[in-house]
């Protein structure tokens, strides 16, 4: 088995200020094999995705990359120092030789080109195909990466289809040639467990028969776990401990590794609060204690009666009939003040539809949503305003939904002003850097844009801005999803703690199930945009009904 790619002693640094260049990946060294996957673990912010957009040639121009080595050598014989490539070289060996799956598909995406156009266009630049045979080709690896309605995601643009959807569209693209190399940045961050467990044993076939190198970028270690041959852990751009999985993830030897492995919630168990970093690695992590049993009695808050919500369907000829795509089919859920209700499902199940309509963001065609008793429907001019106030929503991709124009301060600010919290800008201003160090950033980086931030941290901001208006309901969709295990302890613990010193409400979507039975009073599954299955979530974890719900727990556990 040879070597498909040797780095040694690979540092970047970017200029700080005008000043000296700031290191931010230091001596990075590791060997791959052919067929063999290198999981590579840390914190947001550690130099996880700059190492794989070096090996892409894809680093920013102001970025100073220092490398002893950087060998790469694909299955046809040819052996390339990726550190001395010219601009002519590079797309030659990006989609056929190295593909890459970023960590977030809207950006990565061009907004302006199907689906299935994207993925074509790879596989006629590098492999000629075209007509008919290109297009089978390409709705099979849209079959390939458990994609529904072929022809339908097909002729989609990007924003027409979940985030997890829009993930698997960026893996197909990226497999298609069967590179010899695959860098995988979070790819299914975004991916409902099942989906998830599909995708990975996909790659994994990938990586074995084709004889395919992967370096697989993620914050959760059960994931890596599952995929993983050798595992290298970062912290602050340097090597904490690299080895045989089994090893590093079994018999860790630094402090730090043991500390993530330990920030992870338990699935096989509700507890009220979760270890944190500094405390696993000092030795003082707190004692689990038992989660308090939820008030069956509390007020009901929210409220969903027969929601049911469709969108206009598309045909692929126009002489053929349009069918009514329905996203939300009869939801009937109640939410208890205080409380949080846990919702999950496939992607496309209909969560984030359902999360649309609360806010006025869809109208659904029937079926009523009462907020504190009145109904919400059709809202406008101030009585949404006050909605707005008191409902608030931590999106998916925090990308899309930060303005890349203004700084992070000024994001979390502006709904301040607008709502009239704070007497003056100073008080805002006071109360947007608590809030930055409430979900761990630091005061300096309020004057930054959102690029300059990982996905991690963009999430942390978007959580941030929600809180700011000091919202009663807090709409969570996948709001954790892009967190590494040690910043999403912390800011469950946060959520928790605002929750029981508020008396906020919770709606938590995520894939997640550590996590929903970690935050949740109820939950509700859903499939085909229906409510399978809804209860306590003691009830649920122990004793599902549904064979769905049971498959969902087996992907998980």
């Amino acid at each position: 088995m040879h070597q498909t790619l040797k780095v040694k002693n690979l540092s970047i640094s970017f200029p700080q200020n005008k000043g000296p260049h700031q290191p931010v990946l230091q001596n990075l060294s590791f060997d791959l094999l052919a067929g063999k996957t290198l999981g590579m673990v840390g914190e947001s912010g550690s130099g996880k995705t700059l190492s794989s957009l070096a090996i892409m040639g894809l680093l920013p121009a102001v970025a100073r990359m220092e490398v002893e080595e950087m060998q790469f050598s694909p299955k046809t014989g040819e052996n390339y120092d990726l550190s001395k490539l010219s601009v002519a070289q590079w797309p030659q060996i990006r989609g056929q030789h190295i593909g890459m799956i970023f960590q977030e598909p809207l950006k990565a995406l061009n907004p302006i080109l199907t689906c299935g156009a994207q993925i074509a266009e790879v596989l006629q630049q590098h492999q000629g195909l075209k007509g008919k045979a290109l297009e089978e080709v390409v709705l099979g690896w849209l079959e390939k990466v458990k994609l529904p309605d072929l022809k339908r995601i097909y002729q989609s643009y990007p924003h027409q289809l979940s985030g997890g959807q829009r993930q698997r569209v960026m893996i197909a693209a990226a497999m298609c040639c069967q590179p010899a190399l695959l860098l995988a940045d979070e790819p299914t961050t975004a991916l409902d467990l099942s989906v998830q467990h599909e995708v990975l044993n996909l790659i994994r076939e990938l990586t074995k028969e084709q004889g395919t190198a992967c370096i697989f970028i993620s914050h959760d270690l059960s994931v890596v776990r599952k995929l993983a041959d050798q595992v290298l852990v970062l912290r602050h751009g340097q090597t904490i401990e690299y080895g045989p999985a089994n090893e590093v993830l079994n018999t860790p030897k630094a402090p730090y590794t043991r500390a993530l492995l330990a920030c992870k919630p338990p699935l096989l168990e509700k507890i009220q609060r979760l270890p944190v970093l500094k405390d696993v690695e000092d030795g003082k992590a707190p004692t689990p204690l038992p989660a308090p049993a939820s008030d069956a009695n509390a007020a009901v808050i929210l409220a969903l009666e027969n929601l049911c919500a469709f969108y206009p369907g598309s045909a692929q000829w126009f002489w053929q009939k349009k069918v009514p795509f329905h996203a939300l089919d009869g939801i009937n859920l109640h939410l208890g003040k205080g409380q949080t209700l846990g919702l999950v499902g496939e992607s496309g199940s209909g969560k984030t539809t359902l999360a649309r309509c609360i806010l006025n963001l869809v109208q659904p065609q029937n079926g009523q949503i009462r907020y504190e008793g009145q109904e919400i429907q059709g809202l406008n001019g101030v009585a949404l305003k006050k909605l707005r106030k008191k409902i608030q929503v931590v999106f998916q991709d925090p990308f899309s939904s930060l303005n890349p124009r203004i700084s992070v301060g000024e994001a979390i600010m502006e709904p301040m002003q607008v709502h009239g919290i704070g007497q003056n800008q100073a008080e805002r201003q006071q109360k947007t850097l608590e809030l930055l160090a409430l979900v761990g950033l630091a005061a300096e980086h309020f004057e930054r844009l959102p690029a300059e931030f990982s996905g991690g941290q963009r999430q942390r901001i978007a959580i941030a801005r929600a809180l700011a208006v000091e919202p009663e309901l807090l709409i969570l969709d996948e709001a954790v999803s892009s967190l590494d295990v040690s910043i999403q302890a912390q800011v469950l613990n946060l959520l928790k703690d605002l929750q029981e010193q508020h008396g906020l409400t919770y709606l938590f979507i995520s894939h997640d199930l550590s996590v929903i039975r970690f935050m949740s009073d109820q939950v509700a599954v859903m499939r085909g945009g229906k409510v399978i299955e809804y209860g306590p979530a003691e009830e649920l974890f122990l004793r599902p009904r549904e064979g769905y719900t049971k498959e969902l727990l087996g992907a998980a556990g």
